[in-house]
């Protein structure tokens, strides 16, 4: 029997699908540096007598093939942290068969202080480096994945789902409403999940890419959203299994298709007043909205190590396929990496174009923010607007993995904001995993080196 006290602390929408019934498990979770939810299911009747578990800190050492930076541990002694429940994002799990709710945990290490490396930490990090000025940062985060046919085979290349007309979803259909119609169930799917989740979705549309759509959601906290997506990211690849179908979130999942994005938009708003900063009384752009697009321009290389974390994120960077290849900023301009949409005073606001759908959401939010943040108290401004086609100007963005992790190891703001110790662990980890990559041989090199070199 679940406690009534236990049932108090959950949010409306979990005592709503539980009313009635018995909680069969919970699935404690927390987010690695990957994105990928890590944790402990356990029977609902324990979940409500335990008030914290543990896990060892090494699933943060991790790299995304499974393997272990050792080196960045603390003697890779694997210390438990303890992981305690934020009640508030207990959630459903709609998709499961019995009754069973999903909860993001805090953790911290065994002297009560948050471990410095979890992604979630990170972010919350940053956003109290702006509470700390009387800032309330705002984001609004846009979604972009692939429907995708199974794919057993790694060796074999992804091709787009079957639609309901007995045809593959074809490419170049942005904004079509018959070619999202193509697999309408998942996209039913992903509504009802959501619902049941008390997940909003501001909007899903069709994007260019073969099978690829595009879920919006609405502006808030970034701790919050950044939770949202992370669950988001579980309930679309679970619509998707549901009809023989695979959701996927990489950066650039078809070759000669358009790369999937995560844009973030950003505004700050003034804690005491609710006001935002980006707009004076009479509505104009103030000085912070330019000291703020500065400071994403100066330190956004440093930080593309998390907003690409792989070397496939660095595919999606070429001209003329809907990705940013420079940090110019332009007013309505979709071709640069900054991008100021229209709006009125209340929603001025700059849209961040970098990030990959690859990028853990809690990591990637944290980065963007990172950059504002220092141009706010740097105090200065951008280059001037790039009017006109962004593609023919020259590219400011990292080309591959090992470039961008070097930028981030020296660029010391960046590294002060996201915190040196995480900076350590990132970086330690996605050098092992570049490295692992260097061990493989491509098809290409097979055909075109093979034979003629």
């Amino acid at each position: 029997m679940i406690p009534a006290e236990f049932l108090a602390k959950l949010p409306d929408v979990a005592r709503t699908y539980l009313e009635g019934r018995t909680l069969d498990e919970v699935e404690c979770i927390v987010s690695d540096l990957a994105g990928v939810a890590r944790g402990k299911a356990m029977p609902g009747t324990k979940f409500a007598r335990q008030t914290q578990f543990y896990l060892p800190n090494s699933i943060f050492f991790q790299t995304i093939t499974g393997d272990w930076a050792d080196e960045v541990g603390d003697g890779f002694t694997e210390p438990d942290m303890i992981l305690t429940p934020d009640f508030d994002t207990a959630l459903p799990a709609p998709w499961t068969a019995d009754w069973t709710l999903q909860v993001i945990h805090d953790i911290h290490d065994q002297q009560g202080d948050p471990v410095s490396f979890a992604p979630r930490n990170v972010l919350k990090r940053v956003v109290e480096l702006y509470n700390a000025r009387g800032w309330q940062p705002i984001v609004a985060p846009e979604m972009e994945f692939y429907l995708v046919a199974p794919n057993t085979d790694p060796a074999q290349e992804i091709v787009p789902p079957m639609g309901r007309s007995g045809r593959r979803a074809a490419a170049r259909q942005a904004y079509s409403m018959s070619a999202v119609d193509e697999y309408g169930q998942v996209i039913d799917d992903i509504y009802d999940f959501a619902e049941a989740m008390g997940l909003e979705i501001d909007g899903i549309l069709q994007e260019g890419g073969a099978g690829q759509i595009e879920l919006n959601l609405r502006h808030g906290d970034p701790v919050k959203l950044a939770d949202e997506m992370f669950y988001f990211k579980r309930m679309i690849r679970e619509a998707a299994l549901k009809h023989d179908m695979y959701a996927t979130f990489m950066a650039k999942p078809i070759a000669g298709e358009p790369g999937s994005a995560m844009h973030i938009h950003h505004s700050v708003v003034d804690a005491a007043t609710g006001q935002n900063i980006f707009s004076d009384a009479d509505g104009a752009e103030t000085p912070a909205f330019m000291h703020f697009i500065g400071g994403m321009q100066r330190n956004m290389p440093a930080v593309i190590a998390l907003l690409a974390p792989y070397v496939n994120s660095y595919r999606r960077y070429v001209p003329d396929f809907a990705a940013p290849i420079n940090l110019e900023w332009g007013r309505d301009n979709r071709t640069t990496g900054l991008r100021v949409p229209v709006s009125g005073p209340e929603a001025r606001r700059v849209e961040n174009r970098l990030p990959g759908m690859d990028c853990n959401p809690y990591l990637g939010i944290a980065a963007s923010l990172a950059t504002g943040y220092l141009g706010l108290v740097e105090g200065k401004g951008p280059s001037e607007e790039f009017k006109g086609d962004a593609y023919s100007a020259e590219s400011g963005v990292p080309r591959g993995l090992g470039d961008a992790l070097g930028l981030l190891e020296a660029n010391l703001g960046v590294r002060q904001c996201l915190g040196e110790d995480f900076c350590r662990v990132y970086s330690g980890v996605k050098q092992l995993e570049y490295n692992e990559f260097l061990h493989v041989i491509s098809p290409w090199e097979r055909e075109h080196l093979l034979l003629n070199v």
